[in-house]
C-alpha cells in the first residue's frame, strides 16, 4: 500500500466492552498506537485517531476506531474516509472474526461481511465491500451460545494468557501489509 492507509480498529465504546471479543480490532489498533509512540485524540468525524508513521520512512497511517457502537461504525469511517481524502482502497479494518479459530489471522481484500455488523456498516457507507480486512480470529461459541452474547464476553483465562501475543501478531501483520503489500503478507501470516 502507498500514500496514506486508514487503519480502523472495530469495537464498541465503555469500559464494559474494552476487554471483549468483539473489541480485538481496537486492542490491534492500540498495539500500532504504542508501537508508533503516539496517543488518540478526538475527531469530528466521531472516532478517536492517531497519525504518524508505523515505522521511520515508512508510510503514514491514520489509525482510528469509532466512539460509538461497532454496528454504527460506516458513518465514522466513511467521515475519516473523506476527510483524510481516502479511498476505500486506502482503508484496513482490523476485527473480530468468528468464523477463523483464535489465535489465527486472514487477511483478505472485499468479499462478504460474514453477518459482521460492523463490516455491513462500513460496507452500506462506503457503497463497496472493497476493502481490505485484518480478519483476527476469536472462534466460535461453544455449545448452543449465542453468537452476541459470545463476542461480548471477556476472553477466557487460558485466552488471556495468549491474547497479547495474537494482538501483537495482528499488529505485524497490518505493518507487513503496508510495508510489503496483501499477497505478501498473506504468504507470511495465512
Amino acid at each position: 500500500m502507498a500514500g496514506t492507509t486508514l487503519i480502523v480498529g472495530l469495537g464498541n465504546p465503555g469500559p464494559e466492552y474494552e476487554r471483549t471479543r468483539h473489541n480485538i480490532g481496537q486492542m490491534v489498533v492500540g498495539e500500532l498506537a504504542s508501537r508508533m509512540g503516539v496517543g488518540f485524540t478526538r475527531h469530528k468525524a466521531g472516532a478517536m485517531a492517531a497519525t504518524g508513521r508505523l515505522r521511520p520512512g515508512g508510510p503514514r497511517a491514520v489509525l482510528a476506531y469509532s466512539t460509538g457502537y461497532m454496528n454504527v461504525s460506516g458513518k465514522p469511517v466513511s467521515a475519516l474516509c473523506r476527510f483524510y481524502g481516502l479511498t476505500p482502497e486506502d482503508l484496513v479494518v482490523v476485527h473480530d472474526e468468528l468464523d477463523i479459530d483464535f489465535d489465527t489471522l486472514k487477511l483478505k481484500t472485499g468479499g462478504g461481511e460474514g453477518g459482521h455488523n460492523g463490516l455491513k456498516s462500513i460496507s452500506s457507507a462506503l457503497g463497496t465491500k472493497d476493502y481490505t480486512r485484518v480478519r483476527v480470529g476469536i472462534g466460535r461459541p461453544p455449545g448452543r451460545m449465542d453468537v452476541a452474547d459470545f463476542v461480548l464476553r471477556p476472553f477466557t483465562a487460558g485466552e488471556r494468557e495468549v491474547l497479547p501475543l495474537h494482538v501483537d501478531r495482528a499488529a505485524d501483520a497490518v505493518e507487513a501489509l503496508l510495508d510489503d503489500g496483501l499477497a505478501a503478507a498473506q504468504q507470511r501470516f495465512h
